[in-house]
């Protein structure tokens, strides 16, 4: 792209916000950043990256914390301001990317070309989605893990982000309900949204 664009995308549990995020970025021409951020830092702290991964996107403990002169002996804190630190670099270096949670539309708002969109879907729509990619899994069980998974993204993105509740619409560009339209009418509505905004 000619015009550097940064892209966030926040999602419910089964929303099929991570697959829109990729087709968007396809589309686009430019990276995708979610889990994978975790490999560059592995890589920059010559660690093994399944280290990191039971720390990424969390909250921190505060009862288990401490932070002394700056320094913190939380992972989850010190994982999460590691990806918020390599983010704001790709950023600094003209990169356009999507980012897939991670606080990104807190650490990019105010920016330049940078839009905010939060992905969210029917609640049948999720337990199906869920109960297809987890073998086994019945419904109480799917309903359990979407609703785990998204207290942990709220409580994650909230303990980070000051302003902005995680899924309240006031913090987003745009929301968009996947179960409508669909992955391919969602990744086209958006798409679309994004010509418009860099135009």
């Amino acid at each position: 792209m000619d015009k550097q664009i940064i892209i966030s995308i926040g999602r419910e549990y089964g929303s099929a916000g991570h697959i829109v995020a990729k087709q968007l970025a396809e589309r686009l021409g430019i990276e995708v950043f979610d889990r994978n951020l975790l490999d560059e830092i592995a890589g920059i702290k010559n660690v093994d990256t399944n280290n990191l991964k039971q720390y990424d996107e969390k909250p921190k403990l505060k009862l288990f914390s401490r932070t002394v002169r700056g320094y913190s002996n939380s992972p989850e804190e010190n994982i999460a301001e590691l990806q918020f630190a390599l983010l704001k670099s790709k950023a600094a270096d003209g990169d356009s990317f999507v980012i897939v949670g991670r606080c990104a539309d807190h650490v990019f708002s105010g920016m330049d070309n940078f839009i905010s969109i939060f992905i969210y879907a029917d609640t049948e729509a999720k337990i199906e989605r869920i109960i297809s990619r987890h073998e086994g899994l019945d419904r109480k069980a799917a309903i359990k893990k979407i609703e785990q998974h998204n207290r942990k993204r709220a409580a994650y993105h909230d303990y980070f982000c000051k302003e902005g509740k995680w899924g309240d619409r006031k913090a987003y560009d745009i929301c968009v309900n996947s179960s409508k339209l669909g992955i391919e009418g969602t990744t086209q509505l958006l798409y679309n949204y994004i010509q418009q905004r860099i135009k």
